[in-house]
């Protein structure tokens, strides 16, 4: 999945036209994620585990180029990260000995981004705020492994691993805030919502993933 990530984002990097002194930027950032995660593989893991949907917010960050088009509009391309892993247990079922039963749940996701900014003002502005519109390629890879039980059987407990792994389409809006200090630097905060939906493949084969959600971030953005 890292490979895929990588491959496109260097691709769409060699798109974007050689620009003028000061008129790229380099964002670097970090925040978190809070996923809407409402679709059914979500309804049925907080059905059958100890698990929420507020369980899955967690660390999230990355990169953003961005190439100034003319004088108020940006075209930035975005390499993110997310990754979350819960230890949970069956909410309604223990083992014969009345121990719980043990399982983890984890998703990685890798957000790759063109966005469109309105950037009002000009780099000597005070404080410069913009907002913009995009569109990802959303690698990610859902798994659950730990320990099982057999519902289609003798309700035997079993140790074993289920994954799905695959790229979506997603669109996302984006607004945020440089406060510059200096001549090259800025802080910059953004807040930042992705709509990405997919059928999932291998052994979650039937079930929707839903990785849409909110990312708040704080970083630094360089103008070169």
């Amino acid at each position: 999945m890292r490979r895929i990530a990588l491959a496109a984002v260097a691709s769409a990097v060699l798109l974007v036209p050689a620009a003028p002194a000061a008129a790229q930027g380099l964002d670097l950032r970090v925040g978190a994620y809070f996923p809407r995660a409402d679709s059914n593989l979500f309804r049925d893991d907080e059905i059958l585990y100890t698990v929420s949907k507020s369980d899955w917010t967690g660390v999230f960050g990355g990169v953003e180029y961005s190439h100034r088009l003319g004088e108020n509009v940006e075209l930035g391309v975005s390499l993110d990260y997310y990754e979350r892993q819960i230890d949970t247990s069956y909410r309604d079922y223990v083992d014969g000995r009345g121990n719980d039963i043990f399982q983890t749940l984890r998703l990685e996701m890798v957000p790759i981004g063109v966005t469109v900014k309105f950037v009002p003002g000009d780099r000597y502005s005070a404080v410069q705020p913009y907002a913009g519109v995009g569109a990802d390629l959303v690698a990610y890879k859902y798994e659950e492994f730990g320990e099982f039980i057999d519902f289609d059987g003798r309700f035997d407990i079993y140790d074993d691993a289920f994954a799905s792994e695959s790229v979506t389409f997603g669109l996302h809006a984006v607004a945020g805030l440089r406060v510059p200090f200096g001549d090259d630097f800025a802080l910059a905060l953004e807040g930042r919502y992705l709509w990405a939906k997919d059928d999932m493949p291998d052994d979650f084969r039937g079930n929707e993933i839903d990785l849409s959600g909110v990312s708040a971030t704080i970083g630094l953005h360089i103008r070169f």
